[in-house]
């Protein structure tokens, strides 16, 4: 294979050969590399990840050698197509990720290019130090791509962009050259010029370039605060010292590769307060802005009605976007910083009191509490995802999102602005951004897909620049020029600044092998697009209907934006297995970048073999379906579903691995063993019999499956019957496979507190479920024919209102989401979710005057990913405090055992590592009296086989059991809960066994209808 004139199989074999790092050329890398978070697409040659710097330099040496062109990536955010190109990517954000010296009194440290920005803030607190520009993607941006691209954020108020916290680099040129840079005295150049080789030629080149055009390097470039496009030619001047460091900055990896950075830091703020102002329109707010800056805030950011409009349609921070001014369609959030709270509220109400004597003052609400503060920033942050897939509105993208002009015009430019957009028919665009520093954030809905709209989306991005350059602005005010901006720069430069553009990368680049196409001779803005006029994305009848993405299956793919906040590194529930991998293919970004190439919108497609691709198969392979991307995304990309789908058409016809018919058909095969389980439990101790009968059924050999209980939920309701008064009338308890097969005292614990508080339950006798184990292992059609089942056996309670509680959360969580999505327009559906409550909505929410029983100790709570992810934990929080608990709610993120996922042959490694990230330590620290509660069958399983201090979690319908009619035990009291009972190190392996039995049983003869896309 060639790309470009390269050999990539030889470029393959010598990276692989001399690079200590990872070498993939393969289909599903270049896959999911093939884009950011821009509107462009450009398939890599192959990725590098090299293990340390010195193996990213080797890297580029064998590149070199086969005139392979290069680019560095880090978090793959940008949005002007910087990180795409058919080049190598050199991907830094797995391993170059240190900290190398920090020198307190100096306020400086050193670092590699792959550090994240929050780890690396993190690691410096305690010197009190921080890197100043925090972008909106600091928990996952790194800081060699915020110096490729100039990166700045709110806090570039205070502490100006990455150019100017940039002390000197260490920068290596695609000819080998390697050398430090930053801020050049006369006498150090001469020095340099004097010592002669390619360093000097290079300095020698650059200074003068410099004196050529000094005059229009004067002249050229616009004064404001947020100039990102076009390289750095000023940090030349003399003024600026000779500066090489900083002209590199921004330079989009089209110049040399940043091996090394010496930063310069700030002080921490140790106080901060908050005052939001309210403006009749987003332009008012545009013209305060020259009367807010005097009082010198620390953040200055503007929304716009649009965007909170956007916000509120999705279900984003109600509580926060309550705090807003009322009356407004325009608002500034203004931050003020001190040593302490008295001085940073003093500054906020200086300003005040100066607002407020003015001829229209605004609507102002003032907060010092930082927890408040941090809501109403996240409303900001939220900018980028809430103005993405709005509701009924049409798609928007980036191109035209981050102009910038001189804060003193802002509040014109914003009224021309608007203006421009209703001529184009954008008027639903929203406008918000860095304000204080005059940068305007925006998303267009541009009609990508037509040769018509692609023209009107050319026209526009020409129309707009003229008016950027009309004031005086820059194109980019933060996210560089790539390809997006590129072609523009004459407009805002003139002729002779963009040629000497060009003659700055010819000093460092002459061959044109860094990042070609992007600054300079760039490709044009409408060629090379994601999408495109020619863009023809394959078309399968599906079988979950996508009814929040037009029923189309290509366009939910086209939800993700490439923001990759699924790369956090901690924090929030996605995306577990990148947390444990670090690669770009295990998050949920790479994944939707490969469903995208699998459906073949265009012929350069690395994936060729539709939803027979191993590559895509393999990547969502990991995929703990946790739908944690289904909250956390700022889209709501639902991978679960996705990977559900795939696996449906992809195993169409053919025979599925071994653990989807031992645990996909788990229902069947519990059902089978109650019958005798007593027999069943005592055959898995069997010696010889356990490993067998995990190999036969595709589990992991380490594990230990739970064993059955003696007598079903269902069982023990039908002996004991309802009881109690009904007062408030009646409730289905839905009876789940995992309470009611292997811990049906946690139903028996929940009917008798619902008794109690006055609910007559009901518990459905019979064959039911809600579908869950077929549904994960993309068995979809068996789980259409059990869900109609389900909702029959329903209807009469469906149709008369009654609550139906769930117990299992990811049970639940298939009625109040699954099912729907499965069968849109089923009413009966429809009520199922609206009528699905879990065991706190029901008693929080609905049990008017009930009193909880008083228990007064610490819990350390595990969150079900389905009930974060879809049920909401609100109730269960809620309730547990009004018993007098104090829960605190583990930040842990998913489990990491996650249904079948964690018994799969070839996940326990991932599974327990999940569990290790912040679980298992923090029950291993947990004190002998808290409680430790995880309503999730898949998170007790694992805290009981993980290593967790030798905790066991109970559910919370048996805390306020045990706290309404028994003791709770002093010491670990879960130890009060009766449990099923088997040797810890074999239970029940003959489970799976049970499993392929039943799906040869009861699956098998209805295998080729499976593949059918049945009635929705």
């Amino acid at each position: 294979m060639r790309s470009g004139g390269v050999s990539a199989a030889a470029l393959e074999r010598d990276l692989a050969a001399r690079v200590d790092g990872e070498v993939r050329f393969d289909a599903g890398t270049r896959g999911a590399y093939s884009t950011d978070a821009s509107n462009f697409r450009q398939v890599p040659i192959g990725v590098v990840v090299p293990r340390s710097v010195e193996a990213g330099a080797e890297a580029v040496a064998v590149c070199r050698e086969h005139d392979a062109p290069v680019l560095s990536r880090g978090g793959g955010t940008s949005l002007a197509g910087e990180s795409t190109n058919a080049a190598v990517m050199i991907d830094w954000s797995k391993y170059c990720t240190g900290l190398l010296s920090v020198d307190p009194d100096g306020r400086r440290c050193v670092v590699e290019p792959g550090v994240v920005l929050d780890h690396l803030n993190d690691l410096l607190s305690p010197h009190g130090l921080r890197f100043g520009p925090e972008p909106a993607t600091h928990n996952h941006c790194t800081l060699g791509g915020m110096i490729g691209n100039n990166s700045c954020g709110s806090t570039a108020q205070r502490a100006g962009k990455v150019v100017d916290n940039i002390a000197r680099l260490e920068v290596l040129l695609y000819d080998g050259t390697r050398m430090w840079v930053g801020e050049t005295s006369d006498d150090e150049y001469v020095e340099t010029v004097r010592a002669g080789g390619r360093r000097a030629q290079v300095y020698r080149q650059v200074r003068e370039l410099r004196d050529h055009y000094l005059a229009e390097i004067r002249r050229c470039y616009p004064e404001v605060p947020r100039r990102v496009s076009g390289y750095n030619l000023d940090s030349l001047l003399p003024e600026k010292h000779f500066h090489v460091a900083r002209a590199l900055v921004g330079s989009e990896s089209t110049l040399v590769t940043v091996l090394r950075a010496e930063l310069e830091l700030v002080p921490v703020v140790p106080a901060q307060s908050l005052v939001v102002l309210g403006y009749p329109d987003i332009a008012a707010a545009g013209d305060a802005v020259r009367r807010v800056l005097p009082h010198d805030p620390i953040a200055l950011e503007g929304l716009d009605d649009r965007l909170i409009h956007f916000e509120r349609e999705k279900h984003l921070y109600p509580e926060a976007l309550a705090l807003l001014p009322e009356g407004s369609a325009g608002w500034l959030l203004v931050q003020f910083g001190g040593q302490t709270t008295e001085e940073a509220d003093r500054k906020a109400r200086a300003m005040l009191d100066d607002l407020c004597s003015s001829p229209h003052p605004p609507v102002a609400s003032f907060f010092d509490d930082p927890a408040r503060e941090a809501e109403l920033w996240e409303v900001r942050e939220a900018g980028l995802g809430a103005t993405t897939r709005v509701p009924g509105l049409p798609d928007t993208w980036p191109g035209f999102e981050d102009s910038a002009v001189s804060p003193d015009r802002l509040g014109d430019y914003l009224r021309d602005l608007r203006k421009l957009y209703g001529e184009f028919g954008f008027s639903e665009a929203s406008l918000y951004g860095h304000f204080g520093q005059g940068c305007v954030h925006s998303r267009i809905p541009f009609d990508l897909v037509t040769a018509s709209g692609v023209g009107s989306y050319r026209e526009f991005l020409e129309r707009a620049a003229d008016l950027v350059a009309s004031y005086g602005g820059s194109l980019s005010g933060e996210h560089g020029d790539g390809q997006q901006r590129g072609e523009l720069l004459p407009k805002m430069f003139g002729a002779d600044i963009v040629r000497a553009f060009g003659q700055f990368k010819a000093i460092f680049d002459p061959g044109n092998r860094m990042n070609p196409g992007k600054v300079v001779a760039p490709y044009p803005i409408d060629d090379k697009l994601r999408l495109g006029a020619d863009w023809e994305p394959a078309e399968t009848e599906t079988f979950f209907r996508y009814p929040h993405d037009g029923g189309s299956f290509s366009r939910a793919v086209l939800r993700c934006v490439g923001v990759g906040r699924c790369r956090r590194e901690g924090g929030g529930v996605m995306c577990p297995s990148y947390m444990v991998t670090r690669e770009e293919e295990h998050s949920t970004r790479g994944r939707a970048r490969l469903l995208f190439e699998m459906l073949a919108g265009h012929p350069d497609s690395p994936i060729r073999d539709g939803w027979r691709s191993t590559a895509v198969r393999d990547a969502l392979d990991l995929c703990l379906a946790c739908k944690g991307c289904k909250s956390d995304c700022p889209v709501n990309v639902d991978m679960a579903t996705y990977k559900a789908e795939f696996l449906a058409h992809h195993y169409a016809g053919r025979i599925r691995p071994l653990a989807h018919y031992s645990m996909g058909w788990l229902p069947l095969a519990a059902r089978l063993a109650s019958l005798a389980p007593r027999t069943v439990n005592a055959l898995a101790t069997a010696p010889g019999l356990t490993d067998l009968v995990k190999l036969a059924g595709g589990v992991a050999r380490a594990r230990a499956i739970p064993p059955f209980a003696s007598e079903s939920l269902q069982a023990w309701y039908a002996r004991r019957g309802p009881r109690g008064s009904g007062r408030r009338g009646e409730v289905v308890l839905w009876p789940d496979t995992f309470t009611n097969r292997f811990h049906p005292h946690i139903g028996q614990a929940a009917i008798e507190v619902l008794e109690d508080a006055g609910w007559r339950v009901v518990t459905p006798g019979g064959t039911v479920c809600c579908g869950l184990t077929w549904i994960s292992t993309g068995q979809l059609a068996t789980a259409q024919r059990v869900l109609r089942r389900t909702t029959r056996l329903l209807h009469p309670y469906l149709r008369a209102g009654t609550p139906i509680v769930g117990l299992e959360p990811s049970c639940t969580a298939v009625f109040r989401s699954d099912a729907e999505e499965l069968f849109p327009r089923d009413p009966d559906v429809s009520r199922l979710r609206q009528q699905t409550l879990t065991f706190a909505e029901l008693l929080y929410d609905r049990t008017p005057g009930w009193q909880p029983p008083s228990l007064g100790r610490p819990a350390m709570v595990q969150t079900h990913c389905h009930q974060h992810a879809v049920l909401g934990f609100n109730a269960d929080t809620a309730l547990m405090r009004e018993m007098g608990m104090d829960p605190r709610v583990l930040d842990s993120g998913c489990c990491g055992l996650a249904g079948n996922f964690g018994f799969e042959r070839g996940h326990y490694d991932v599974s327990q590592a999940c569990g290790e990230r912040v679980l298992f330590p923090a029950l291993r620290d947990a004190p002998d009296g808290a409680l430790v509660l995880a309503d999730g069958f898949s998170c007790r399983t694992q805290i009981e086989q993980g290593e967790a201090g030798g905790r066991q979690a109970v559910h919370l319908a048996e805390v306020v059991a045990m706290a309404r009619f028994g003791d709770v035990p002093a010491a670990r009291p879960e130890q009060a809960v009766e449990r099923p009972s088997s040797p810890r190190a074999a239970s029940l392996a003959v489970l799976p066994g049970l499993g392929v039995a039943a799906a040869a049983a009861g699956g098998l003869a209805a295998r080729a209808a499976g593949q059918r896309i049945r009635d929705h």
